[in-house]
């Protein structure tokens, strides 16, 4: 864990040093100078370069030895050969924080992670910040300390919600600050963290949280390194009101893993990752566009994501498309009538019906106060939490008459909702006063505005998360591994049916004749199941028997079961056979956990058989949710209808299925020894008869 008086080093250093200092240009030591100096570090620079002893006009030591105690941040503008050396020379001078431009370390094979960790060894011994190596270093906008060589526009946006940028990705951090730059978004400051030898992008995340002028934190990451100490500061930016916006890239990686069947391949890496990070009040997002959208939009607007979005548009067929991108991407469009929206009825034409999207057609362009008319009935709206204004914008002229005529409208009404304006045809004619005057007025104006849909959709539908906890307190399971990596069915069903999960009545039997006891007692028909930790997927290898409807028939399976066996593992071991009353027919569910080394319990529900092999209908949870989130979630996979009396069959016992996810969740999170539980199939049945798993496999 990095301290944070030390990040304070690094971030609003008071000193600052550039190893392998230049004035040749286009040299990194020379680009990290001229970046200081234009943008007016009021600290003492100090410059080392072994062959020089001055450098524009500044005096230039000749090694990291020579430099004065306890500088506060250091800029290694040096090649790779000579960073162990400077590194070991800034600890001797106990300097505060080091930016490592050089790359060539973990990524670069065996060798350079060997220095990569010598590299942490000494931060950590040093008690020094470690920003990179392979990094872009970072601009403080703030308070004027550029430690890159990037040569970065002005930012001249002030306020205070601030925006803090912090990417693993030097380029991508980079590319995000300047689109904040070029929007007049107030930034805070870009970090690139690189390969984070000594210092990651939870150590960043969680000191901008402490930052009070931060409202906004967007972020890129190919890999969190540390994703308890990530989900931590990103709750404790949930509870300090902060928004955090991450792009994780991966996504396809998950979606490679799909076709198989069990809980650990459906539930790939991202979408693991995913669970998790939203539990903890992340917003996550696909696409640097839609990363820069949301960040903005958030920066602009405290309060923003509660209640539905009312649309302005101006063409009939516009409006037709943003109800379909809404309901695609869920964003809430209230419905709006002539009936109950008086103020908007008035507002409008006659032949202009009261609708949302509203469609206004072409009467702003011959009555101007049309817009003004129309936002100020819906500002006063308690319905509407957001108002998106979608402009056709084809020639400077007719554009500046419809911008003016909005701005009028603000300047007057001083919403308090957010007021977000996109274009219907980008690239038209927008003058770049009206795009600034829009801004200056504390609205957000987009390109287009299926953008703004979109960015919406994601803020508003993390605002409507439900980050109340159900029950996580159930005791671990004793004794596991005695039993082996992988617990055989009959035994995982005595672990998972004394947690309250529901099975089908069986017994385990040794012989013919025990099996036929025990058909008698639980009743016909029956089927046999080979027991053993070496056949985890019995089915493959013959090992299962459905079916038998009399004694006679069981003697049948039992031999046909052995010769199957016999067959296709002859050296297998059996702890026995099932023998298991056979369920009724109802639908059929896939339910799993999955125990990840880094991220914990993630549980798994969707709908079984064809639908996970081919459809992969499934969804993830984290393992704390309440019921009624759980069955909510639920509801959204594609083929729900089937639990809701689809074509007149009964209406499914889904809260029973929601009793077997928490139930499951609890048992998972509180025995980290668990690697995966597969429950495949569960039978869900009318509602009130409950849900039944015919198959459990726990694995370590």
């Amino acid at each position: 864990m990095t301290d944070m008086m030390n990040l304070d080093r690094l971030l609003r250093p008071r000193s600052v040093a550039i190893i392998g200092a230049s004035d040749k240009p286009g040299a990194l030591g020379a680009s990290v100078l001229a970046n200081l100096e234009r943008q007016g570090f009021a600290g003492a620079i100090h410059l080392v370069n072994p062959k020089r002893i001055e450098i524009g006009g500044r005096p230039c030591v000749a090694s990291v030895d020579d430099l004065p105690e306890g500088v506060d941040a250091a800029i290694l503008a040096i090649p790779r050969v000579g960073v162990l050396d400077a590194m070991r020379g800034l600890a001797r001078r106990g300097a505060g924080a080091a930016v490592i431009f050089s790359a060539g370390f973990a990524e670069d094979g065996p060798q350079g992670l060997a220095d990569q960790e010598e590299i942490a060894r000494i931060a950590r011994e040093a008690g020094m910040v470690v920003e990179g190596p392979n990094c872009l270093g970072l601009v403080n906008f703030r308070d004027n300390v550029s430690l890159t060589f990037i040569d970065m526009p002005p930012a001249r946006a002030q306020g205070d919600r601030r925006v803090g940028i912090v990417s693993q990705s030097g380029a991508m951090a980079a590319v995000l600050a300047t689109t904040m730059i070029h929007r007049d978004v107030p930034l805070n400051c870009y970090i690139s963290t690189g390969n984070e030898a000594a210092s990651g992008i939870e150590d960043y995340l969680a000191y901008l949280v402490d930052q009070p002028d931060t409202a906004v934190i967007g972020m890129i990451a190919e890999h969190i390194r540390d994703p308890a100490r990530f989900l931590a500061a990103a709750r404790a930016a949930r509870t300090a009101g902060k928004q955090v916006v991450l792009l994780h890239p991966g996504r396809s990686a998950a979606g490679a893993a799909s076709a198989a069947t069990h809980t650990g391949a459906m539930a790939g890496d991202h979408a693991v990752m995913a669970v998790h990070v939203e539990r903890a009040g992340v917003i996550l997002v696909d696409s640097l566009e839609e990363l820069g959208d949301v960040v903005e939009i958030l920066a602009r607007n405290a309060a923003i994501g509660t209640g539905g979005t009312g649309v302005i548009a101006e063409s009939g067929a516009f409006k037709a498309m943003m109800l379909d991108l809404s309901e695609a991407v869920e964003l809430d469009l209230p419905a709006l009538s002539d009936a109950d929206s008086p103020a908007l009825r008035a507002a409008l034409p006659d032949f202009v019906p009261v609708t949302n999207p509203l469609d206004v057609t072409a009467q702003g362009l011959v009555d101007p106060g049309l817009y003004g008319r129309t936002l100020s009935a819906l500002v006063n709206d308690d319905r509407i939490g957001t108002i998106l204004v979608t402009l056709i914008q084809t020639a400077p002229a007719t554009s500046h008459i419809k911008f003016a005529a909005v701005l009028d409208a603000l300047a007057t009404l001083r919403p308090t909702k957010p007021i977000i304006i996109g274009g219907v045809d980008e690239g038209g004619g927008v003058l770049d006063a009206d795009i600034a005057a829009l801004r200056d007025a504390g609205a957000t104006y987009l390109p287009t505005a299926e953008r703004a849909v979109r960015a919406l959709a994601r803020i508003s539908g993390a605002a409507a998360r439900d980050f109340a906890a159900g029950p996580l307190n159930a005791e671990p399971v004793a004794d596991l591994a005695q039993l082996g990596s992988t617990i055989p069915e009959y035994r995982s069903k005595e672990i998972m049916g004394a947690r309250g999960i529901a099975f089908p009545a069986f017994a385990l039997a040794q012989t013919l004749e025990e099996a036929v006891l025990a058909a008698d007692r639980l009743g016909y028909p029956v089927v046999l199941k080979a027991q053993s930790p070496e056949l985890p997927h019995k089915s493959d290898a013959g090992g299962v028997i459905v079916g038998l409807k009399n004694r006679e028939e069981l003697a049948d399976g039992w031999a046909r079961l052995a010769a199957n066996l016999a067959a296709s593992r002859p050296d297998l071991s059996l702890d026995g056979v099932l023998v298991e009353g056979m369920a009724d027919k109802g639908v059929e569910l896939i339910v799993g956990a999955r125990n990840d080394p880094h991220w914990g319990a993630t549980i798994l529900v969707g709908f079984g058989g064809v639908a996970a092999e081919l459809l992969h209908d499934v969804c993830l949870l984290p393992p704390d949710l309440p019921r009624a989130a759980i069955i909510t979630r639920i509801r959204k996979l594609r083929m729900a209808p089937l639990l809701d009396g689809f074509r007149g069959a009964p209406v499914m016992d889904i809260e029973a299925v929601a009793d077997v996810v928490q139930r499951l969740g609890q048992m998972v999170a509180a025995t980290p020894q668990i690697r995966e539980v597969d429950l495949n199939p569960v039978i869900v049945y009318p509602q009130g008869k409950g849900a039944l798993a015919l198959d459990a496999l726990i694995s370590l």
